[in-house]
């Protein structure tokens, strides 16, 4: 099936996704699971897929196409949580695990009881290192030496025979949902193992948002985890979601630094350097980032809507964060234009991060502790990315088809901009400056200002999160990774089994 028309069903399939059920996805996502207090399911989204194309007599994606999502609910106290984390996509023998993840809050407002929706997802990973031009010391910023670090599971060996490329058997697993006694916490996760990833020399200027396409370097991750614990306090008004992640070591590294007929490689790892299997150093993958100064960072983006008013984002200083080159060392915080204030992205509560150096203790029990950096930018630069992320920018442009049955007016307003990058309230980048490629736990925390203790009860005024915005996220997730795989497909050989 081409691209253009594998499209075309998953969103035709997005409008009928309040009347379809799965006939043999892990589980079911059905519109009565919205009004439970939670659940946490994982899905196949190619088998809504796969059914529309059948009743409606379009070409089918063939039954060995998955892409399973995991997605929890809590709707406690007036606050509802939607989370989407994509588990992997796979056609046939070939896949990508991209560890794709969108948290999703909707609330009403602490003083006016607004409805609010509040969004955060992850964006990528990306390596860096200062240049003498640096705008912004130990943060990657358009003068520094940049690489976008894309996590895809495609096997290298038919491109470049006789040489050794890891073997891409990337994992996920996820963390159940789990609750206090008193219902008022909630846990719950996905972790990625084995995480291969390309680095692409990236610019993220506004005049200049483009990648190089060849690889710069593979790399592979032992993990990356992404833990959230949700704490609702109705008695303080407040409910706070805090988003532990975790960077794993990098176990391999195969740097370019060279391409003719056959690619111009060293491979590092924990042992020394090796050309093409034979062993011609003993410098260690970090001692080769520690050399180039390598740095590591994540990037995140942030939106917002209330029906009423528009809202805006600024540090306590009173600075505007949108589309902004600024450093924050404490709290952004979203508010409507009459000054109430709905949310905060708190950094400065830990602004420190857990470094374990695997040279020195390689059980990684120990640690040391260094300050975070992070900052908002420009958002043009990453999020108009002429080729990294021009699938995903594209196909999120229609997402508003996938909720145009909906006639709440938040949600009408929500659509065009809840999942649209380029229409982010603001991106953040957190950046670790001492890396060496070792693992890095870090958890920064967000506060969302709650009305108090709602009614019980639909009928009473809780207003159930509609189904065709609970699409909405679900299918910004999966389509995200399904555009990347499929053009990716064109070029790449398949996996092996």
């Amino acid at each position: 099936m081409k691209t253009k028309t594998l499209i075309a069903v998953m969103l035709a399939v997005c409008l009928m996704a309040s009347t379809m059920t799965s006939a043999s996805a892990t589980d079911q996502l059905l519109k009565s699971d919205f009004k439970k207090e939670s659940f946490a399911k994982v899905i196949d989204f190619f088998d809504y897929v796969r059914a529309y194309a059948l009743l409606h007599g379009l070409p089918e994606p063939s039954g060995n196409w998955h892409a399973y999502t995991y997605v929890t609910y809590v709707n406690k106290s007036g606050m509802q949580m939607l989370y989407a984390g994509l588990c992997n996509v796979s056609f046939a023998g070939a896949y990508v695990t991209l560890p794709m993840q969108t948290v999703m809050l909707h609330y009403k407002t602490q003083n006016n009881s607004r409805d609010v929706i509040v969004s955060s997802s992850f964006v990528m990973l990306m390596g860096f290192n200062d240049t003498e031009q640096s705008l912004f010391p130990d943060s990657p910023d358009r003068n520094d030496n940049l690489w976008a670090s894309v996590s895809i599971g495609f096997n290298f060996q038919n491109w470049f025979k006789n040489v050794t490329f890891p073997s891409l058997c990337s994992k996920s697993a996820i963390y159940p949902l789990k609750k206090s006694d008193d219902g008022l916490t909630w846990t719950w996760g996905m972790r990625y193992t084995n995480l291969t990833a390309i680095w692409y020399r990236t610019f993220i200027s506004e005049d200049n948002h483009t990648y190089v396409k060849r690889p710069h370097v593979i790399t592979t991750y032992d993990e990356l985890s992404f833990n959230y614990t949700l704490e609702i306090k109705p008695d303080e008004n407040k409910a706070v979601l805090r988003q532990d992640h975790t960077v794993g070591r990098i176990r391999d590294l195969w740097h370019f630094w060279g391409w003719s007929l056959i690619p111009l490689y060293n491979h590092y790892n924990s042992s020394g350097c090796y050309r093409y299997g034979k062993k011609i150093s003993n410098e260690t993958v970090y001692d080769f980032l520690d050399t180039h100064q390598i740095k590591m960072s994540i990037i995140d983006f942030q939106n917002s809507v209330t029906l009423e008013q528009e809202t805006y984002c600024e540090t306590p200083n009173g600075e505007n964060v949108t589309d902004k080159d600024l450093e924050v060392d404490s709290t952004i915080s979203t508010y409507c234009e009459d000054g109430e204030r709905i949310f905060d992205a708190d950094f400065g509560v830990k602004d420190t991060y857990k470094l374990y150096n695997y040279t020195a203790d390689p059980t990684e029990t120990s640690y040391d502790t260094y300050e975070a950096v992070t900052r908002t930018c420009e958002i043009d630069g990453i999020a108009r990315n002429e080729g990294l992320l021009e699938g995903p920018r594209n196909v999120l442009r229609y997402l508003p088809l996938t909720i145009a049955h909906v006639d709440s007016g938040l949600y009408e307003k929500a659509k065009d901009s809840i999942t649209n990058m380029t229409k982010a309230k603001y991106f953040y980048i957190i950046s670790y400056p001492h890396y060496s490629g070792f693992r890095i736990e870090h958890d920064p925390v967000y506060t969302a200002y709650i009305a108090g203790t709602p009614p019980s009860t639909e009928e009473e005024g809780i207003q159930i999160l509609p189904w065709g915005f609970v699409a909405l996220v679900v299918i910004a997730v999966v389509l995200i990774a399904v555009v990347v795989a499929a053009v990716k497909l064109r070029k790449k050989p398949e996996q092996p089994s």
